[in-house]
This record gives structure tokens, sequence and C-alpha cells, in this order.
């Protein structure tokens, strides 16, 4: 009988003390978000109204770590460090000689890496005084995730939920009601945004990100919650990459190619941060690539610009890879992969060639997450399986070459709550949908205007 070790568990004291801030690592000067009202630089006023001050100053710091609270620590204990697998059945299965882990974000109560950064802000909010939090979700699992977080703090919970995954993923609503939270699909008729996309009744994460800012600046004692994008969320997720670092040295091996999927930006961002700063202190060589899908190609297609984060244009305009704020993709699984931009400190990277993209079709990735499920016993969420697919990639190119390499892939939740897409896939039903070249032209034309950075 094989000996061969398979999982790679560390102590619970090994929960890191401090997240990794990437931003005084970034090449050339840091581009500032710009004030949707005035176009010049946003500085702390013009977040106050819907984050609180300790979040805000996580959003703008240039310290190369930030403590993480006690009282954050305690409840990761409830389900990190994740486990770090070496998936040697699938890398018999791909007969490759390449060495596949994969970092496993989906034994959090959850199913997915979101509570890194939920639990964080829900305990900055409570700490400020706020009595609820009003968010957006994609495929459910940030306000999920979120409702959780506001439990555990004692904060009410209100989240507006793209209307194809409102649609597509009742379980995923009945687990935000569970915790706590109210659920609205949108667009809805409850605010101003949310009417004037009724065009759109599919949705996207820019429409119901707008909902929520509109809400939470509407109300004297409700605060906004990001699941994505922004610089302090990025940070919050840093957990994965530093235990990534520790579980590895049990292993014996460094990764050469670090994946992961990317929509907003943060699991990929929370992964492959602590590795960058090794590459850029310690002469390290791994590369990363992030995984998107074909119908919403922010990073392979999209332009390097300021835009707003949000469809109506409530938020700061960011820096960053961007399709269009006006652009609402096409109604894939993925539901946490349906967003228009990028996270800013990511783009970043992308531009300067520090970080490599590419878009994979949704059925490629369906695809790669069955041969998993198939070969690892876990099946994945639809957004993980894009990375399944680039590192499938990466391993059948290791055995033309036949190069030993180590691969990390970045498994940001399970998909027990996704099985009618699985379902629609071994049926044959479900669609490549790719993007119209016209529909982007179209999108990126509506770029407000802003000064060029590309």
């Amino acid at each position: 009988m094989s000996q061969e070790q398979t999982k790679y568990i560390l102590p619970e004291s090994s929960i890191p003390t401090s997240w990794v801030n990437i931003l005084p690592d970034l090449p050339g000067e840091p581009l500032p978000p710009l004030s949707p009202a005035t176009g010049e630089p946003a500085g702390p006023d013009d977040l106050a109204a819907i984050f609180p001050m300790e979040l805000i100053a996580q959003e703008m710091s240039t310290d190369p770590e930030i403590e993480i609270p006690e009282e954050v620590r305690e409840i990761y204990r409830l389900w990190r460090p994740t486990p770090l697998i070496r998936a040697r059945r699938l890398e018999k299965a791909l007969d490759t000689p390449a060495h596949i882990y994969f970092k496993y974000e989906g034994t959090s109560p959850a199913g997915s890496h979101k509570p890194n950064s939920a639990v964080a802000q829900a305990y900055y909010n409570r700490e400020a005084g706020i009595e609820k939090l009003v968010t957006e979700t994609g495929a459910g699992q940030w306000g999920s995730a979120l409702s959780m977080a506001c439990q555990m703090f004692g904060i009410a919970c209100e989240v507006f939920m793209v209307g194809i995954s409102y649609d597509q993923k009742p379980y995923r609503r009945s687990m935000i009601e569970t915790w706590g939270g109210t659920v609205h699909r949108s667009p809805s008729d409850l605010t101003e945004a949310g009417r004037s996309q009724a065009s759109h009744p599919s949705g996207s994460l820019g429409i119901a990100i707008s909902e929520a800012v509109e809400v939470a600046a509407g109300s004297g004692n409700a605060n906004y919650a990001l699941g994505s994008v922004l610089n302090h969320v990025c940070l919050h997720q840093t957990v994965i990459g530093q235990e990534a670092i520790e579980a590895m040295e049990l292993a014996g091996e460094y990764p050469d190619v670090v994946v992961g999927c990317v929509g907003g930006g943060s699991n990929f961002a929370g992964l492959i941060y602590p590795f960058l700063r090794e590459n850029l202190n310690n002469g390290r060589e791994t590369r990363f690539l992030g995984a998107e899908p074909t119908a919403c190609p922010t990073l392979t297609q999209g332009t390097y610009a300021y835009d707003f984060g949000d469809t109506v244009g409530m938020t700061p305009l960011m820096p960053m890879y961007t399709l269009g704020h006006d652009f609402v993709p096409p109604p894939v699984h993925s539901g946490g992969l349906r967003y228009h931009g990028d996270a800013p400190s990511l783009s970043a990277l992308v531009k300067a060639g520090m970080v490599e993209a590419t878009a994979v079709p949704q059925g490629a990735a369906f695809d790669a997450a069955v041969r998993f499920a198939r070969a690892e016993g876990i099946i994945p969420g639809p957004e993980p399986a894009h990375a399944l697919r680039a590192a499938f990639d990466e391993a059948e190119a290791a055995r033309e070459a036949g190069e030993e390499k180590v691969i990390l892939v970045g498994l940001s939740g399970h998909g027990h709550l996704d099985l009618s897409a699985y379902g629609a896939f071994l049926a044959g039903e479900l669609e490549d949908l790719e993007l119209p070249q016209d529909e982007l032209d179209a999108a990126l034309a509506g770029l407000p205007e802003a000064p060029s950075i590309a």
C-alpha cells in the first residue's frame, strides 16, 4: 500500500497573524481612485459614507503587513488553516509528470474563500458602531459569507443578488436567510439604480453593487461591504497564500506556476500576493496565471483605464482592466466571475507583465471540473473550474516537455450548490457563451472621461 502523503494540514497556531499588503510592492507610482463627483483623487472623506475608517485606512495603507485582530483570528479557527492537497490521482489521470497541488477553501462554513474578508469586514463595522451591512453577490458565495459573519457580530445583513444567479442558485439564497440575512433579486424595484436597469433582467455584479451602495449611502446606520476588487478585500484573502507557502514547505516543494480563477480578483490575489512578494524579495521565479471566462474576458480583452466599479456610476473611478461599466455579461453559471472590472492591484500587475491571464470557455471549464471530481472526489465550484482547465493545460505542457513542473491551483470553493449547472453540462445543454465584439466595443465606448493611464 502506498504511503505517499496527500494532505498537508497546518496546526491552528499557523493561522497568519498579519495580512500581506501588496500596495508597497506594486510597480511604479500607485494610481489613486478618483472621486465620481470631482474627478480628483478620492480621499477618506469620499469613502466615509459607506466604509468604516479602519477599512479605509487599510484601503490606502502602504504598510507591508497589517495585523489581524485576535477576534477575527478566533473565528478563522473554525476552518483555518485550510488544507493543501497533492492531487496524485489527478496527476495519474492526466498522465503528467507535473506535481499538482490545490489549496482548498471549500472547507469554510460558507463553502468558499469569501469568509476570510467577510469576518474581517463585519468585525471592523461592528467596532465602528454600524448596525447593518448592505452588499451585492454574484453566485451567492459572498452574500452567504457576509450573512454568516454579520450573524457572528450581531449586525443585520441585506443582500442584492444578481438576477440570473438568484434564479439558478436558490439554495444560496437559503444560506443567506438561514444565517439571518435578507436577499433581493437584482435588478430590483427597491432602488433608483435597480429601476434604471430593468431592461437587463439577468442582472450583473455592477448593477447589484449600484443597488447596495445606494441603500448603504442613504442610511445613517448602514455601511456597504464589497466582496472583491478593493485593496482591503484582496488584503484579507492573503491568509490563503501565506498558509500555502508554509504547507508547500511541509511538502518539500515550491510552485513553478500558481493558477487561480479571476472575477474581481480577490481569491486569486489572496493566493498569489504572498508568493509574488517571495519573487520580489527572495529571487523566486514563480509564474502566476489567472483564468477568466471567455464570456467576461476582462484581463484578456478589456482596456486598462479608469472606470466606475458599478453600473450606474456611484462608486469612485478605479484604475483597472475593464470591459466598461455598462457591460452586462452573458448568463454564464460562474456568477462570481461575471464582473466588468478587476482589482486595481491585480490589474497593475498584469499591465506590468508580472501576472498572466487566459480566457476559458464555459464548456471546457466544466469538462475539467468533472474530470477533477472523478479523480479527486471534490466537486469544484464553476469559478475555480476555470482555474482547473488552465492548470490542466499547464500539466499537459509539462507532459509534452517531460518536465516535473510543480503546479499550485486555488480551489476557491465547492460546487455543491451549483449542481444544476453540472446537470446541464452532463446533459449536453450547457452553451459556450462568447462575447460578441460589437457588444464589447459598445461597452468600452461608454467609459467615463478620466485621465489616460494606458
